[in-house]
């Protein structure tokens, strides 16, 4: 009699079945979505890189003179209210000049990135810096100094669209959405920033009007997978 209990007990333990590594449980159906999301955010910020070339007979004359210059461009940049740690040197160079109308001479180059924590003063700021004698402008870079915000804006309509979409199919099918199993991020795209171009060589005319800058909106968009359990 034990014996019989306990062939019985191993064909039940030989039919029962090893749990699904997808997760889904028995009677139910595997439905992968994948959805964008979109948010859309106002730029708050700006980067300009600025900068000045030098030419100059010699070395000496013309590290001398960029650093007159470029200590007037940023006392420009501070009367407008710029403040230190938002100017941050990129490069400083120093070489002669090989060809070109400046040949056998040298030319010393300093790049600054400065940050513009209110957009509306962007195009002021670079109508300081051309007028103090800066010759090397590029930008602006306009972004959102919160971007996480408009991101998670972006994954909650992403995950929205995707339930929506899981929803429909289980209706089509005669099911219903039982659970969700899994939601994996995406590959979200950043917003590409537009470029104003690089203004090197650009002469500085006194009382020049500041550039207009427009904010707009950058658009932040992201992917969401979901997994959901469908059932009867």
């Amino acid at each position: 009699m034990k014996r019989i209990g306990l062939v019985f007990l191993l064909l039940a333990a030989g039919c029962t079945q090893p749990p699904d590594p997808r997760g889904v449980h028995p009677g139910e159906v595997l439905l992968q979505v994948a959805a964008t999301g979109r948010a859309d955010a106002r730029p708050d910020e700006a980067r300009l890189t600025v900068g000045v070339s030098t030419n100059a007979p010699s070395a000496a004359a013309a590290s001398a003179g960029n650093n007159a210059a470029m200590a007037r461009v940023s006392a420009a940049l501070a009367r407008l209210g710029v403040k230190p740690d938002d100017i941050q040197t990129r490069s400083v160079t120093l070489g002669r000049v090989d060809y070109g109308p400046g040949r056998g001479g040298y030319r010393a180059e300093n790049m600054v990135e400065v940050r513009i924590r209110d957009v509306r003063q962007a195009g002021p700021a670079i109508s300081a810096a051309t007028e103090a004698g800066g010759n090397v402008v590029s930008g602006p870079d306009l972004h959102a100094s919160d971007p996480e915000r408009a991101k998670n804006a972006a994954y909650a309509a992403a995950y929205k669209a995707a339930r929506a979409r899981a929803e429909a199919y289980a209706t089509a099918a005669g099911l219903k959405v039982e659970r969700v199993i899994a939601i994996r991020d995406g590959s979200g795209q950043p917003p590409v920033p537009w470029y104003a171009g690089d203004a090197r060589g650009a002469v500085a005319q006194a009382a020049a009007p500041p550039p207009p800058v427009h904010a707009g909106a950058s658009t932040y968009e992201v992917q969401v997978h979901a997994d959901f359990a469908l059932a009867r």
